[in-house]
């Protein structure tokens, strides 16, 4: 598999080089090559999904990685379903977080750790990432206890839930957590200015296990095969997906999907007041705005590090940007959304109801809509209770880290002390 850096293309690596180094030269993202058109659809339809993973990830990284390997790789990563959930005759969840950190983020994270323990190669890892909320938890449950790889993960102070928080820094060991006295993009920046600084990079073998790392993206391309896979046949002509986005890995997923050969119409890019692309999207201007603190957390993002990607493949496949769907709802209407989707029976939380809610509002006659469900409704129980008027039991995965003490440490939003923090560590 060859990839090149979208902003340096004259940067080539292959599979194993882009999952050990992360990140190009410049900051700039990885891409591969070439993306193959799939001829036998139906077939892997067919098919479970490990078994249809492992072909539609050889497929993508080609024959780098021996056949034997790849496969005990996808076999170790993907031990949970991804079922789809019917809401409405025209509607689906794909529910995605029936994994051990309850979140979407996995699938990438379960597999990045497989890859990278396939190509490491000899000296110490420090595996350095930014979490909105998902990504830390699935991250560090996916390389706790793994030898001679150390995890740092970086997340906005007092930004995201008291149980996602409990998931991730309760462990101890390899793993290691600082909250950081700013917002999301602050904790990004840092994790950046630590990928440019080359002798840090060499001192400590830095890596990123971010939704920037391809295996990660990689991995997430799968369950868009295995939602459609779940639908009634006389369904599948035409689908559209819509997708809650903060980093927009997960749109990038199911893009890549589509340009396999997957039979989905059209995406929706759903977000909530971090509303970037879809202004972008009306006026052509790329203006973030500051962050701000939403009920759907895991989406506070104002400055997408996968956007590049997405633009990168509408340019190579002759895609108008202009059938990317979008809209973003506020916390008031993502209330109104998630209590809509109780009133039809189905229990959601906040990324999964904006997801929902925009999925509704844009889904045409003839068309059957698939949103996804990034994380189990108890990740948010105190704002899923209160919405709902409902009480919601703990899940055991989250009962057990709940009454475990918290390992962090805080830091200000200082490049200089998260710099001496790792050499030190």
């Amino acid at each position: 598999m060859n990839l090149y850096n979208i902003k340096h293309p004259e940067e080539q690596v292959n599979f194993a080089q882009a999952v050990r180094q992360g990140l190009g030269k410049d900051q700039g993202l990885f891409f591969p090559e070439t993306i193959p058109t799939l001829t036998n659809i139906d077939e892997l339809l067919a098919l479970p999904l490990v078994e249809r993973s492992q072909q539609i990830l050889a497929a993508l990284i080609g024959e780098e990685i021996p056949t034997e390997t790849l496969n005990a790789m996808v076999k170790n990563a993907f031990t949970f379903p991804a079922p789809l959930a019917k809401v409405n005759d025209a509607i689906y969840a794909l529910e995605l977080f029936h994994g051990p950190t309850l979140a979407f983020k996995d699938f990438g994270g379960r597999f990045m750790a497989q890859a990278l323990a396939a190509v490491r190669g000899e000296g110490k890892i420090t595996i350095l990432t930014a979490t909105s909320g998902d990504t830390g938890a699935a991250v560090a449950h996916a390389f706790y206890g793994l030898e001679n790889i150390n995890v740092v993960i970086l997340y906005p102070k007092g930004k995201i839930s008291p149980l996602q928080e409990k998931l991730f820094c309760t462990l101890g060991g390899n793993i290691r957590t600082v909250a950081i006295e700013s917002d999301f993009d602050a904790c990004q920046a840092l994790v950046k200015q630590a990928f440019d600084d080359e002798e840090l990079r060499q001192a400590i073998g830095l890596n990123s296990a971010n939704s920037i790392n391809i295996s990660r993206l990689l991995a997430q391309v799968c369950y868009y095969f295995e939602a459609v896979a779940q639908l009634p046949k006389e369904k599948r002509e035409n689908v559209v997906v819509s997708v809650p986005s903060g980093n927009f890995g997960n749109l990038t997923a199911g893009l890549i999907a589509k340009t396999l050969g997957l039979p989905i119409k059209r995406f929706i890019a759903s977000t909530n007041a971090n509303d970037t692309v879809p202004r972008y999207l009306r006026s052509g201007q790329w203006e973030p705005n500051a962050t701000v603190a939403t009920l759907s957390n895991a989406m506070d993002v104002s400055r997408p590090n996968n956007w590049p990607r997405v633009e990168e493949l509408f340019k190579r496949n002759g895609w108008n940007l202009a059938d990317l769907g979008s809209d973003a709802l506020n916390d008031a209407e993502t209330e109104q959304a998630l209590q809509a989707q109780n009133d039809e029976g189905y229990l959601c939380e906040p990324h999964g109801a904006i997801a929902y809610q925009v999925l509704k509002d844009q889904l045409q006659a003839g068309e059957t809509g698939i949103f996804l469900c990034t994380a189990h409704p108890a990740k948010f129980k105190e704002s899923v209770e209160r919405i709902l008027d409902i009480e919601l039991p703990l899940p055991e995965a989250l009962d057990k880290h709940n009454k475990l003490p918290l390992l962090s440490d805080v830091m200000e939003n200082d490049f200089a002390k998260l710099r001496a923090y790792l050499l030190a560590k």
